[in-house]
């Protein structure tokens, strides 16, 4: 468990009531991932919390879950040294420092685990809040896909591929 401003400790079954609102909103938004809006709750549980080796942690303040996130190998076989991960807040905490708490939990799991770097496989380009962030921990942009999201408001916009080496 790590503590930075707030408890991130492994999801349990039990935290899934909670989880799933800040998934089923963040999906629902349709700003900042490539999630079927549709997506069933079943559907949602089965692709969020991943079984191990994978990890799927909340972040927790007061017993209230604020956010969110899973780790895994970003590919099998010749590519799983290579970590990956999701991460949602719920909207409430978004700037809160929660989204900075959960990074540094996967940084801090992908090391322990002797990845040799994470790369997120796709932030979209209008989620500027994600990308200063993972900026500030030293990831940067290495590709865009570009027009490969659809945004609501701002139609097709880049998914950037984002690498930190550890």
């Amino acid at each position: 468990m790590l503590t930075v401003g707030y408890l991130i400790r492994p999801a349990e079954e039990a935290d899934w009531p909670q989880i799933w609102p800040i998934v089923h909103d963040v999906i629902t938004e349709q700003r900042t991932f490539a999630y079927d809006p549709t997506m069933s709750e079943r559907d949602a549980h089965r692709a969020w919390l991943l079984p191990a080796p994978a990890r799927t942690v909340v972040a927790v303040d007061a017993g209230r879950v604020l956010g969110t996130a899973n780790m895994y190998a970003n590919r099998p076989g010749p590519g799983n040294h290579v970590a990956s991960g999701s991460l949602m807040v719920a909207r409430h905490a978004r700037g809160a420092g929660v989204g900075r708490a959960l990074v540094l939990d996967l940084i801090v799991w992908a090391r322990q685990n002797a990845f040799a770097a994470i790369q997120f496989n796709a932030v979209v380009e209008t989620n500027t809040s994600a990308i200063h962030l993972y900026e500030s921990l030293g990831f940067r942009t290495i590709g865009v896909a570009p027009g490969a999201f659809r945004h609501p408001i701002e139609g097709r916009v880049g998914l950037r591929i984002m690498w930190l080496d550890l």
